[in-house]
């Protein structure tokens, strides 16, 4: 859902999401229950079904889905990340974390009834991502790709505008999120087709209030500002609190994004 880096940049920055396993856990958007409904619906799982899920981070995907009774199996490569994940899941027996890159993790011999990616696909090899995740799947098995992108509605907080100034000053250009009915569904890519054919594809917008200091931490943990080195991250974060100063709360919009495709 977010266009794929080149395999240097993609490998360094999948990992600093562990820096601040905290942080991470604290800020991260989760999708609104509607999206795990639909999920669990149009894949056809019924409670007890066997869930792969890739990159499950501190558990923002794996929480609802084990609340919906599935039986999930959790890959993440951030050893901390893995850790609060568990801890997260403690209440879950029926929910486990494998600390692994997917690319690289060993499963067993029985194939699982759906693969789940939350926010976490475009991080996954783009040679292996979806071969691998058919193979890993039964016969009409379903991968399920999930995320959240921002969104900016006219009505927004200014500051979401006044900010791109300190994304320009620190040398990341572009243009500010889209409005959120400009974000349409995701489709499956062509490089997908040869494994799996697409079911459906579902958007849900939604909102989520954030302190001052909870969204700054939620900045400090993105691989934009990450990727700009520590000097030049630190100088950017500071620019983006003194601008927070006149806003204790703030509304961020979001789309969140469900693609359900069948093994072919």
């Amino acid at each position: 859902m977010i266009p794929d880096s080149p395999d240097a940049e993609r490998h360094a920055l999948r990992v600093t999401f562990d820096l601040d396993a905290e942080a991470y856990d604290r800020t991260r958007p989760v999708c609104p229950p509607e999206l795990f409904d639909d999920l669990v619906g149009l894949a056809g799982l019924a409670p007890g079904a066997r869930v792969l899920e890739i990159g499950c981070g501190t558990g923002q995907a794996t929480i609802p889905l084990a609340e919906r009774g599935l039986d999930v199996t959790a890959v993440e490569v951030g050893p901390a990340l893995a850790a609060v994940a568990r801890r997260r899941l403690a209440g879950f027996p029926q929910a486990r974390v494998v600390t692994a890159a997917f690319e690289e993790w060993e499963a067993g011999e029985a194939p699982f009834d759906a693969v789940a990616a939350c926010n976490s696909l475009h991080w996954i090899d783009p040679a292996v991502r979806y071969r691998r995740a058919a193979a890993l799947l039964r016969p009409g098995g379903c991968l399920a790709a999930c995320g959240c992108m921002w969104a900016l509605p006219p009505d927004a907080d200014r500051f979401w505008t006044d900010v791109e100034e300190d994304y320009l000053a620190a040398g990341l250009g572009g243009e500010p999120p889209p409005p959120p009915e400009a974000i349409g569904p995701w489709r499956l890519p062509l490089d997908a087709a040869p494994y799996f054919e697409e079911v459906a594809a579902r958007r849900y917008p939604f909102q989520v209030v954030y302190s001052a200091e909870d969204y700054l931490a939620n900045l400090a943990t993105q691989s934009g500002p990450r990727a700009f080195g520590e000097e030049r991250r630190a100088e950017f974060l500071e620019r983006v609190r003194v601008r927070l100063r006149p806003w204790p709360r703030l509304t961020a919009t979001f789309v969140g994004l469900l693609t359900i495709s069948r093994r072919a």
